[in-house]
């Protein structure tokens, strides 16, 4: 059996409690709010703008588009994710909103980063689709699945 070039975030795997917490303080003092949820949505909004997969990025691309996230809560249980493709000439817009019911799933975000390819994909931890692109980069891909992974196991407390 080949490896994968899968990944999976898994915060219980590496991280012991304290280093949990150490981590949700660090991210409630750059957020400044008390809140973990608010710190890990406003965390995973920062790295969705950061590991963005611009057009610029698209080299020697035919349909080349800017794709563009954002994470918000939705109804009790439910992530909201807001997907938004622009044109190369940032004309062409479309939007789209997708809820993700997160009661029942299993809180570890996988992605997958092919050598082959420009962009890494992270997967939708209900049934395993790809959710989001983002531009290719490992170390980014990791933290965005390790925020998004605390972020659904926080709300799947309610």
């Amino acid at each position: 059996m080949a490896a994968s070039p899968a990944f999976a975030a898994e915060p219980d795997a590496g991280l012991s409690s304290a280093e949990q917490s150490n981590y949700l303080r660090e991210l409630k003092r750059l957020y400044l709010t008390e809140s973990d949820r608010q710190a890990l949505l406003a965390h995973c909004n920062d790295l969705l703008k950061t590991y963005a997969l611009r057009a610029a990025f698209q080299v020697g691309q035919a349909q080349r588009q800017d794709l563009l996230y954002q994470v918000r809560e939705g109804e009790s249980g439910e992530l909201v994710l807001r997907e938004e493709i622009r044109g190369q000439q940032g004309t062409d817009i479309a939007v789209r909103n997708q809820r993700i019911p997160l009661f029942g799933v299993d809180p570890f975000v996988r992605y997958d980063c092919p050598s082959s390819g420009i962009s890494c994909v992270l997967q939708n931890p209900k049934d395993g689709r790809p959710l989001l692109t983002i531009v290719r980069d490992h170390k980014g891909a990791a933290e965005l699945a390790k925020a998004m992974s605390f972020l659904i196991r926080n709300m799947q407390k309610g």
